[in-house]
């Protein structure tokens, strides 16, 4: 038996179900596919992340006494040719997007796959109501894995020791500029290994619930790329804070399966990816500078502005001001959040198709166990309760250093003072407000 362990969003030795079923001639191999890359930017930080992680496998993999071999092409090229060298099957973890299940099904017509549940910790097939339909709200769905969630461990993958690497060329390493990318300089914390990070997180995973709000503090785990490109497992970072048995752990423990809720909505509820879950039919803006202001960061909200600054030039963004920017362009803009998700595919350095999904539908009212359509983000009191004295807003606006925070939190503050440059804000926050409610009103009068 001749296998191919085609990683793919797993790069990682350890709690691997490739390596653990895997029966004895293998060859591991990675495909930078061009599909993909095809439609990236060329300095998108992301492909400078995966290339260095791709090595550090690599090298792990050797230390197994096995070898990666790296293609740079369309996954049907590789595999046609695979085929034509006597492989028998190929092993890869299973992700639940359009293009990913098109793919593997177009693989599958050229070799026979096994897949394994191996980015997420639940199989989305197994958790099911007592009529067997989904759940489709976060809580119920929580409390029915009370004997996973309550559990100290989950047991973890162990590779298969026998296994031997197949005899070819694995020397073959594409550039960066080969495939057409510029190397990026990454945030900091991305040269750290998983576990690193987990351990400074241990430290203030105490204080993790109460000020994970606030945007200018760094009470994240920083774990989400990590996790998002498979470097370590959902069941490693469970087990790790599980392993201290201690009540501060467990809020954030709820977090992890929040990931694994929109998982299992896209995999029961595939046509959410591109429609409303809700099937609400609703006469979206079309107003393309406004979309593009907020692209930009150019809207005249100062939080709102600083959010998507950052993001630009960081692939970053705290997580409650995703949900601000997001109900922003969706409620106050009211502009479709399909447009908002596609943007953030591009510069998140942990876009994960589900939980992006999942989330913008949430903040737009559309989706699974999503915010009332009438809960509106008011970015000012976000900002006035999350960043009183303007830390972040200014780390991103330097040339405001000196201004007085208040202002910051008062629609079109920064006009009262003459010395400051600062576009008025593109819409009117209570207008636009009662605006969107009252389009979702129309929307659910439409549907029944």
């Amino acid at each position: 038996m001749r296998q191919v362990l085609w990683f793919r969003r797993d790069l990682r030795v350890e709690d691997s179900a490739l390596l653990a079923n895997a029966s004895e001639d293998v060859l591991p191999i990675f495909i930078f596919d061009k599909n993909i890359l095809s439609k990236l930017e060329k300095d998108d930080k992301r492909v400078t992340f995966i290339y260095k992680s791709i090595l550090g496998l690599k090298k792990k993999l050797q230390a197994l006494n096995l070898d990666l071999a790296i293609f740079y092409d369309e996954p049907k090229n590789v595999f046609e040719n695979l085929k034509k060298d006597g492989f028998d099957e190929v092993l890869c973890s299973v992700d639940f997007d359009s293009y990913a299940k098109n793919r593997d099904e177009e693989i599958e017509a050229i070799l026979p796959i096994k897949r394994f549940i191996d980015s997420f910790i639940l199989n989305p097939n197994s958790h099911l109501k007592k009529d067997n339909t989904p759940y489709k709200v976060f809580t119920p769905f929580y409390k029915s894995l009370n004997m996973i969630t309550q559990s100290h461990n989950i047991e973890e993958y162990s590779a298969n020791k026998n296994l031997q690497k197949i005899q070819t060329d694995y020397s073959f390493i594409p550039t960066l500029e080969q495939m057409g990318f510029e190397t990026q300089e990454l945030p900091d914390f991305l040269s750290k290994n998983p576990i690193e990070l987990l351990k400074e997180f241990k430290a203030k995973v105490n204080k993790y619930q109460e000020e994970r709000d606030f945007f200018y503090i760094d009470a994240s785990s920083k774990i989400s790329v990590h996790l998002r490109f498979g470097l370590i497992s959902p069941k490693q970072v469970f087990n790790y804070f599980k392993s201290f048995n201690s009540i501060d752990c467990e809020f954030f423990i709820r977090e992890i399966f929040w990931r694994e809720f929109y998982n299992y909505i896209l995999f029961h509820f595939p046509n959410s990816e591109k429609q409303n879950f809700n099937n609400l039919e609703i006469k979206w803006s079309q107003n393309e500078d406004d979309f593009l202001k907020w692209c930009e960061g150019k809207t005249g909200v100062p939080i709102i502005d600083a959010a998507m600054i950052h993001l630009n030039n960081t692939g970053l963004m705290h997580n409650r001001l995703r949900m601000v920017v997001a109900s922003f362009l969706t409620k106050n803009l009211f502009v479709d959040w399909k447009k908002g998700e596609e943007y953030f595919a591009k510069k998140l350095l942990d876009y994960e198709a589900s939980s992006n999904i999942g989330s913008w539908q949430w903040s737009s009212s559309t989706g699974a166990d999503s915010a009332p359509y009438f809960r509106v983000f008011n970015p000012y009191t976000q900002s006035q309760k999350f960043d009183k004295e303007a830390i972040f807003i200014k780390s991103i606006f330097k040339e405001f250093e000196n201004i007085e925070p208040k202002l910051f939190h008062i629609e079109n503050g920064l006009q009262s003072n003459l010395f400051v440059e600062y576009p008025k804000a593109i819409v009117d926050i209570k207008l636009s407000r009662q605006r969107a409610i009252q389009m979702f009103k129309e929307a659910k009068n439409e549907q029944f």
